[in-house]
């Protein structure tokens, strides 16, 4: 009687332990630095549910890599993950190149080509919808991360909050200007769910305030573009309180537009760019917040599927809205010896940030 007992308690007490392990899985699984399940959504992938035998192939449906530097070094950081684990022996990475229908005919490649996941970053909120749709129905587990969709069914959304963002910026910009004042707009690129979110957190930091949007226009989230809108600006009327730019390297050309016209700089949003914290930390008096917005996204995408496919429980949301960085901050991560095209923070090794992005010493210099 003592040992049925005995075995009774074992037996309950393995269950209790194997419920424990299946319900703390998802947690267990950590994606990024900053991202964690989304409140309010208790929805998980069933244990199991896409496991695989290694090897495996993951393909990724990239919605432009050549948009901007930040999409380049986003598609690096997914490479490079996909690298880092032996069990992942092909990378199929496609480039819509910012064209829905070729996004639309990529992710039916990679469906043909049967890969073992799919990483979508949508261009529109309904360029992908379709493919992850016909893609999950094949049994291809799915990660949608920088860019909404329309459609839920994808196996794990991972959203870098676009509002959260946007706020982030405008709420720095309402208690440095004391809630009046006149402002200008650069947004990113046209239709992106990315732009419209960063947009719709800008305006919630608006609301109530006095402060005025006098000039507003798409800068593409890209240097020249930007410091075309910029130049426009300045030419139309040089007088402004403070300026959102929705990526840095929008903010990096603003600056220089003032620089060269001889003018302050005024209160302006930045991001976490490495060319930008050089143009911060060298000009005297620039106030600036620095929004977080880390590429390695790429590699959380990537480290989603792998999980997936080895059998692990992941929450079916996760979010990711840092708080911003300041002066002291951005001082921490600067790197003179690198490019301004290189994003922080980043999980990319010393080795690939001096592949991709190390200055290159001119020849007979020490």
């Amino acid at each position: 009687m003592k040992i049925s007992k005995l075995l009774t308690r074992i037996a309950l007490g393995c269950t209790c332990a194997l419920a424990l392990c299946a319900s703390a899985t998802a947690q267990e699984v950590k994606l990024m630095d900053g991202v964690t399940p989304r409140p309010g959504d208790t929805r998980k992938t069933a244990p199991n549910a896409f496991k695989k035998n290694a090897p495996w192939k993951i393909g990724m449906s990239h919605f432009g890599v050549n948009a901007n530097t930040w999409t380049v070094q986003m598609a690096h950081e997914a490479e490079s993950a996909a690298a880092k684990d032996s069990r992942v022996t092909k990378f199929i990475l496609l480039d819509a190149n910012i064209n829905q229908a070729k996004q639309v005919a990529d992710i039916e490649d990679l469906i043909a080509q049967k890969v073992d996941a799919i990483i979508v970053t949508p261009l529109t909120t309904t360029s992908a919808d379709a493919g992850i749709k016909k893609a999950v129905a094949a049994g291809i587990p799915v990660i949608v991360h920088t860019g909404l969709t329309e459609t839920d069914a994808y196996t794990v959304d991972i959203q870098g909050g676009g509002v959260h963002f946007g706020k982030v910026m405008g709420d720095f910009l309402v208690k440095k200007l004391g809630g009046k004042g006149n402002i200008w707009v650069l947004r990113g690129l046209p239709a992106h769910p990315e732009d419209i979110n960063r947009y719709k957190g800008l305006q919630e930091a608006l609301k109530g305030t006095q402060i005025k949007i006098t000039a507003e226009d798409h800068g593409m989230w890209q240097y020249d573009n930007g410091k075309k809108v910029c130049e426009t600006f300045y030419l139309s009327n040089p007088k402004v309180d403070g300026i959102w730019s929705s990526g840095a390297d929008m903010t990096r050309a603003c600056i220089d537009v003032f620089k060269q016209f001889g003018a302050k700089v005024p209160l302006i949003t930045g991001e976490g760019n490495n060319g930008f914290f050089g143009q911060w930390i060298s000009t005297p008096g620039l106030e600036s917040v620095s929004a977080e917005y880390s590429p390695a996204q790429g590699a959380a995408g990537v480290r989603a599927a792998i999980a997936l496919l080895d059998g692990k429980s992941l929450n079916r949301r996760y979010t990711y809205d840092p708080e911003g960085w300041d002066l002291n901050k951005v001082k921490k991560y600067y790197r003179a010896d690198l490019s301004a095209n290189v994003w922080w923070p980043t999980e990319l090794s010393e080795q690939d940030l001096q592949k991709y992005y190390g200055k290159k010493k001119a020849p007979g210099s020490k």
